[in-house]
């Protein structure tokens, strides 16, 4: 294929008066009390807009906002007059911005230390991201106790502050047998990492005397409890490698069974004779497309 890609905006960037800028839609009622938006206005109030608006031209100078409505809003509660925008190509219902993946925290990390690296202090940080400066000191020494190689494959993965404080309480091997168990999982929460920690051997903790205490539980409970984890692990990555070809089974079943009942004589038989084998057939079909994804976005 020779077609070329289509750049869907401009490539430069445009200053353009607010007064000129015609909203899509109508922003909730009590906006100003959420977090997001009083994120975004500290951060607009100290630094400016970071993510310049998208907007599509229309006919006597004026244009149309197709991602920006909060950044606007908050511009203007700041006296500004102009907004930097994006020209997009099309009046798409989907924007650039669907497509964008929010900062994971470790991206969120990296990001502090570079700002604090290149001068900006905490204070500015806290201010920009309307957070106390206790917060910005947390994110800033979010890896230390972490191994690298957990680092690495929890980077772009949404696991919060209080699960790295789990992790770190573990030395780097067991660090990296409960990342593997995370995104096996696909549970980053901070409950499932302090369900792995219980579950960890005092061998494996920094600290395991403190960390007996904290939970409670006798040396009996606590052998039992990591037996059964064990158990349950190995169980799980069985499943997992399994998982795939039963898949692959069901579906082809499922298909030959469609076309199977697709034919009224074998339905009208099944029915008169096996009408309970005809409800099984016809729940495994149903469930298998249920299963599908659809071809409709």
């Amino acid at each position: 294929m020779n077609e070329q890609v289509k750049i869907a905006f401009e490539q430069h960037v445009l200053t353009v008066p607010l007064d000129r800028l015609l909203p899509t839609k109508r922003l909730p009622k009590g906006l100003e009390a959420s977090v997001k938006y009083r994120r975004i206005a500290a951060s607009v109030g100290e630094i400016g807009v970071i993510e310049p608006l998208s907007v599509i031209r229309q006919k006597g100078g004026t244009y149309l906002i197709l991602d920006g409505h909060v950044r606007l809003a908050a511009l203007r509660a700041h006296g500004a007059t102009e907004a930097q925008c994006i020209l997009a190509h099309d009046d798409e219902g989907v924007t650039y911005n669907k497509r964008v993946n929010r900062l994971a925290v470790i991206q969120e990390h990296y990001m502090i230390v570079l700002a604090l690296e290149r001068g900006v202090s905490e204070e500015k940080l806290a201010r920009a991201l309307n957070v106390d400066t206790k917060v910005i000191r947390q994110r800033r020494h979010l890896l230390n106790g972490i191994s690298q190689d957990v680092a690495e494959l929890l980077k772009d993965k949404p696991v919060g502050h209080v699960a790295f404080q789990k992790l770190r309480k573990m030395k780097p091997i067991r660090q990296l047998e409960v990342a593997e168990l995370m995104i096996s999982a696909n549970n980053f929460t901070a409950s499932y990492a302090k369900a792995l920690l219980v579950t960890t051997k005092p061998d494996d903790l920094h600290k395991p005397d403190r960390h007996g205490k904290a939970t409670g539980l006798s040396s009996e409970q606590m052998v039992r409890l990591e037996r059964e984890m064990a158990e349950l692990s190995t169980d799980y990555k069985e499943l997992e490698m399994s998982y795939g070809d039963d898949m692959l089974v069901l579906v082809v079943a499922s298909g030959f069974l469609e076309r199977m009942l697709s034919r009224p004589e074998i339905e009208h038989f099944l029915e008169s004779r096996h009408p309970e084998f005809l409800e099984n057939f016809r729940s495994i079909v149903q469930a298998t497309a249920l299963d599908q994804p659809s071809g409709v976005s």
